[in-house]
């Protein structure tokens, strides 16, 4: 029986590089965000759906997230009859990666939105990378194009990084990354070694 851990973090916390590690050490990892992008390119299951609901999202045979975000600005309702046709998908998605890796002994879901959409009620844990404010400003901020207006937009549709710390099975501090594959590590041997947690 697999133990499934949900990982999520603020943007700028790390999430990306730690949910590599897991990769990196043998741990099958289900990423939303390429789930998702999976479903907006061509042949996407998402695509058919979505240009019938709003066409000017295709464009070449795929969705173009830039049109969508023009949509979700311009009408209220947009978001919702999105995530009406995407959530299903996504699920879909999820449930079938789970399946293909229902031996392994430890499963990670890397989902953004963990605790915001309530998938933490679907892991065995839950594990929140984090660094201090100052160290995700600057990491957020040398990313191209991003503003400190947009960082701000961002922030304000997450929860809290101390909210999520303290809803959070296991936190892992993204200060250096030698430090952050030996707590990798550390929590792997936790969860799936002879005396694990699970």
């Amino acid at each position: 029986m697999s133990v499934i851990l949900g990982l999520t973090g603020s943007i700028g916390m790390g999430k990306s590089t730690t949910a590599q590690m897991f990769r990196d050490a043998g741990v099958p990892v289900w990423d939303a965000d390429a789930a998702v992008h999976d479903l907006y390119a061509q042949g996407g299951a998402a695509v058919a759906p979505m240009a019938a609901l709003h066409p000017p999202a295709q464009k070449n045979g795929a969705i173009d997230r830039a049109a969508l975000r023009d949509w979700i600005a311009a009408d209220a309702s947009a978001l919702k009859q999105i995530e009406r046709i995407v959530h299903p998908l996504v699920a879909r998605s999820r449930e079938e990666f789970l399946q293909q890796h229902a031996g392994a002994p430890l499963i990670l879901l890397d989902i953004p939105l963990l605790f915001e959409g309530g998938g933490d009620r679907a892991v065995d844990a839950t594990l929140v990378v984090s660094a201090p404010q100052d160290v995700q400003k600057s990491r957020v901020l040398a990313r191209p194009g991003m503003t400190e207006a947009h960082f701000q937009t961002i922030l304000a549709k997450q929860m809290p990084d101390a909210e999520k710390r303290a809803r959070a099975t296991y936190v892992i501090e993204t200060l250096s990354h030698d430090q952050t594959r030996a707590d990798v590590l550390d929590l792997i041997d936790k969860l799936t070694g002879p005396n694990s947690d699970a």
